[in-house]
């Protein structure tokens, strides 16, 4: 018999918007009901003064890259790439990518995400390091999709290249090995426009078309790869996509930055998502992608963090608060992009690009959630609850997380390893790293 549990916290945001004196009811890792709370029965866990949301979904992420947190600050793209990432990314073998993945998780699901996109490259010609990040978002407990790089462009390290046939090969054994694990779905990415031939994009997306997955791709995130891209192939990169035929309802696209008004009409045409980084983009100096008129487009949306070392927080809140501030700022507009908005790109939106049933509490979908704590000075006066969520709340207001049901973060604390343990062996592997 599935376990039965009832969650009773004070206040619930359902499809509806917030609730009170209801029960929402997990049962084999999804959300069974939600029911009138009535009395507390054995079994039942009280949430007295806490809010359920659902939990929030990172939709792009390079987790060995927390790591390297600290070492490429102030640097550009280029100066990050070439001093920070490539050199560095050298040093960590397996054992080191599964640390820096479970350091990354951990601090993501103390922040309130439950699933997360690891847009993975560190391959050394196979799929063992990838299996170690597998691993530990399993110890973690967070939900992970596996966005299995594909790379050939001779620029990069060896260990992240690979040929058109391995990499396709090895993209579509992962898959199959995971193909029925809850928590864990592995989808092809392309690394992009510059990273990867015109070969290796479209068997990237051969293979999400025959699995019936997404594919990821980085697009547009600086302006020197419309430039290249132009040079190289007579177009920029949405349109190159759309010429190679892989610009579609299946292409998720990182970043878009650096796209003109036809690139944005042409995605939302298609029907591509977009993987939107927002403090990443901040950090990098490599501009503000046009949001609200993607939005308007068609374009389908989630929010990521990137990786820890060119946004050095891993909060997905923190991406929705980033999110509306920089369109206000871009447009000069004050309501460019409201909280509701930018919560529900960090939410359902998100969850719905990756093909994952959660993002939002309601009968039939997944069990990741999250609970936050009403007393918490960050989210008083209590006007608007959701809007405090969006623009206030501290992180320290995230006191329980569940994934697929199980209780990862309990108290503000993990249940699933120990984090002291864990920031110590960080400590030691990254000792002496300095720019």
């Amino acid at each position: 018999m599935k376990a039965r549990v009832r969650l009773l916290p004070d206040l619930v945001l359902t499809e509806s918007g917030w609730t009170s004196g209801r029960a929402v009811v997990i049962e084999g890792g999804r959300i069974a009901a939600i029911e009138p709370a009535g009395r507390l029965w054995p079994g039942d866990l009280g949430l007295g003064g806490k809010a359920l949301l659902p939990g929030t979904v990172n939709a792009h992420c390079h987790t060995f890259q927390s790591l390297l947190r600290g070492l490429g600050d102030d640097l550009d793209f280029m100066g990050w790439r070439d001093r920070v990432l490539y050199p560095f990314s050298q040093k960590l073998d397996r054992n080191g990518i599964k640390l820096g993945a479970a350091f990354a998780f951990a601090e993501m699901a103390l922040h309130g995400a439950t699933t997360c996109v690891d847009f993975f490259y560190l391959h050394d010609e196979g799929n063992e390091n990838a299996e170690a990040v597998i691993e530990a978002a399993r110890e973690v407990g967070i939900r992970l999709v596996l966005a299995r790089a594909m790379y050939d462009w001779e620029g990069a390290p060896k260990r992240y290249r690979e040929s058109v046939a391995d990499a396709t090969a090895r993209v579509r054994e992962l898959i199959a090995r995971h193909r029925h694990d809850p928590t864990v779905a592995v989808q092809p990415a392309p690394h992009s426009p510059h990273g990867a031939s015109a070969a290796m994009i479209h068997a990237g997306w051969e293979v999400a078309e025959a699995e019936g997955t997404p594919f990821h791709i980085h697009v547009a995130e600086g302006r020197y790869e419309g430039q290249r891209t132009l040079k190289e192939h007579g177009a920029t990169p949405v349109r190159y996509l759309d010429r190679l035929g892989v610009l579609g309802p299946r292409m998720i696209g990182v970043h878009c930055v650096w796209l003109d008004d036809e690139e944005i009409t042409l995605m939302g045409a298609r029907r591509a998502a977009l993987a939107y980084c927002p403090s990443s983009n901040m950090f990098l100096g490599d501009g503000i992608t046009r949001v609200p008129e993607m939005l308007r487009a068609g374009v389908r949306v989630g929010l990521g963090t990137d990786g820890g070392c060119t946004n050095n927080r891993l909060s997905v809140f923190e991406e929705m608060r980033m999110t509306s501030l920089l369109q206000r700022v871009r447009l000069l507009d004050g309501t460019a992009l409201s909280a509701e908005t930018a919560f529900a790109l960090g939410t359902r939106s998100g969850a719905e690009i990756l093909g994952v049933e959660a993002g939002v509490i309601a009968p039939g979908r997944l069990a990741d959630l999250v609970a936050v704590d009403l007393g918490d000075a960050s989210l008083h006066p209590r006007t608007d609850l959701l809007k405090s969520v969006v623009y206030a709340m501290s992180p320290r207001a995230v006191t329980d997380v569940w994934v697929h049901g199980r209780r990862v973060v309990e108290s503000g604390r993990l249940t699933t390893v120990d984090s002291r343990e864990l920031l110590a062996r960080v400590g030691e592997l990254t000792r002496g790293w300095a720019v």
